[in-house]
C-alpha cells in the first residue's frame, strides 16, 4: 500500500443514504452535459521525447462514485451541490472516527456513532480484518469535465444492461460482473482452483481491467509508462503490469493472457487501447470469449486524465456499452506490493480439505470396527 492517499468508496449508505434521500426532491440548476463541457477550451498535452501526448506518471481513480448508478436518481447522471456535499462530508467523518485509537477491548464492531458502509463493515468483522482506519477508498465524488456523476458506467439509468435472450449464463468467477477475486470460489481441490486474488496473481476487483474500475477499498492507484512502441500500466494491486504494443496485430495463436491482449494507437491526442483474447478466468460481466474492450485515455488537464471505455460482445449484448472517468494525480508514487507475505491461510485452507477428504476415507473402516 502506497504511504500517500489520493483525493478521490462506492456506493450509498447509512448516513449519507438518509441525507440524500431528504436532498433528492431539492432542485438545482444543472447544466447538460454536453453544453458544460463543451464551454471548456481543448487541453493541449504536453508531449514525450519520441512526440506523443504524454498520459504518463502516478494516476489514481478512487472515487466516491459507484460503478452503478443509486436507483433512486433514476436517468440523473450528475449530483446536485447538495447531495455531493452530503457525501463527501459524510466521507470525511468516516475518516475521522476511523482514525482514532481503537479501544484494544472493546468488542468487534462496537457502536463509534457511525453507520459504517456494509462492505466496510464486512472487511472489519472478521478475524484479522480490518477496521476503517486502515482503508483508503477515496474522497471525493468523481468529477467528468467539472461535473459530479452518480455512476461510472454512462448507460441511460447507469446500470448494466440487459443480456440478449439466450445468452450463456454468467460465468461464476469470484463476483459476478467482475468486481471480485477471480476463480471458482470454494473450490479446495488444488491452488490453481483458488481465486486469482487470494493466490496473488492478480489483485480482487477490476483494477487491472481491462475495463479498469476502482475496487472501493484500497491501493486504486497505477504508474503509466511511454515508449515509442508501447504503453504500459502498471497496477498497484497486485504489481500487475499490462502492457500495450502500439501499431501492433493482435495474436492469433489462442493463447489467452491474463489481461488480454491489448494493442494500441494515437488518434490525435488520445490513445485508444483495443483488447481482446480476454480469458474465461478474467470474464466481465459474464463475457470473455467474444469480448473486446476499447478503451481511450486522454490527458484533459494538468491535472486530469480522462478514461472511457466501451465492451462490445454481440453473443451477449445486442448493443455496446461503456462508461467513463477521470484520473486524478497520485500525490506519491507505487512502491513494491507485499500480497500474503507469511499469511498461511492457503496451506491451512487446502489441508482442512485433505484431512477432511481423509477422514471420509477412513469412515467405512472406522464405521466396520465399531
Amino acid at each position: 500500500m502506497t504511504t500517500a492517499r489520493s483525493d478521490h468508496g462506492r456506493g450509498l449508505n447509512g448516513f449519507a443514504d438518509r441525507r440524500l434521500i431528504s436532498l433528492l426532491g431539492a432542485v438545482f440548476c444543472i447544466a447538460p452535459l454536453a453544453s458544460l463541457e463543451a464551454s471548456a477550451a481543448p487541453y493541449t498535452p504536453p508531449r514525450t521525447a519520441s512526440g506523443q501526448p504524454d498520459i504518463g506518471g502516478y494516476w489514481s481513480n478512487s472515487t466516491l462514485t459507484p460503478m452503478t448508478r443509486d436507483p433512486r436518481l433514476g436517468d440523473r447522471a450528475v449530483y446536485t451541490p447538495a447531495e455531493v456535499t452530503a457525501l463527501e462530508t459524510d466521507e470525511s467523518n468516516q475518516v475521522a472516527e476511523g482514525n482514532k485509537p481503537t479501544d484494544p477491548n472493546a468488542p468487534v464492531n462496537a457502536p463509534n456513532g457511525l453507520e459504517l458502509k456494509p462492505s466496510f463493515a464486512a472487511a472489519g468483522g472478521d478475524v484479522g480484518g480490518y477496521n476503517r482506519g486502515w482503508l483508503d477508498p477515496g474522497h471525493t465524488v468523481m468529477r467528468v469535465g467539472g461535473q459530479p456523476r452518480t455512476s461510472l458506467i454512462t448507460t441511460k439509468n447507469g446500470q448494466y444492461p440487459p443480456r440478449k435472450s439466450g445468452a450463456a449464463s454468467v460465468v461464476s468467477y469470484g463476483g459476478e460482473g467482475g468486481e471480485g477475486s477471480r476463480g471458482p470460489l470454494g473450490s479446495l481441490d488444488n491452488p490453481e482452483n483458488r481465486p486469482t486474488g487470494e493466490r496473488c496473481i492478480i489483485g480482487f476487483g477490476r483494477n487491472a481491467g481491462p475495463p479498469m474500475f476502482p475496487n472501493g477499498f484500497y491501493n486504486n492507484n497505477y504508474n503509466i509508462v511511454q515508449t515509442p512502441d508501447a504503453v504500459a500500466i502498471q497496477v498497484e494491486m497486485v504489481h500487475d503490469t499490462r502492457i500495450v504494443r502500439l501499431n501492433s496485430k493482435h495474436r492469433t495463436d489462442g493463447v489467452r493472457p491474463w489481461f488480454g491482449d491489448s494493442i494500441g494507437w494515437w488518434d490525435g491526442d488520445t490513445l485508444v487501447v483495443e483488447t481482446t483474447n480476454i480469458p474465461q478466468q478474467e470474464a466481465f460481466m459474464g463475457s470473455w470469449k467474444d469480448l473486446k474492450v476499447t478503451e481511450r485515455f486522454t490527458r484533459t488537464g494538468k491535472d486530469r486524465l480522462r478514461y472511457q471505455f466501451t465492451v462490445s460482445d454481440p453473443s451477449i449484448w445486442n448493443a455496446a456499452w461503456g462508461g467513463e472517468y477521470e484520473f486524478a494525480p497520485l500525490s506519491g508514487v507505487i512502491y513494491e506490493y507485499a500480497c500474503h507475505e507469511g499469511n498461511y491461510a492457503l496451506p491451512g485452507i487446502l489441508a482442512g480439505a485433505r484431512s477432511a477428504e481423509q477422514e471420509k476415507a477412513n469412515a467405512p473402516a472406522k464405521a466396520a470396527s465399531n
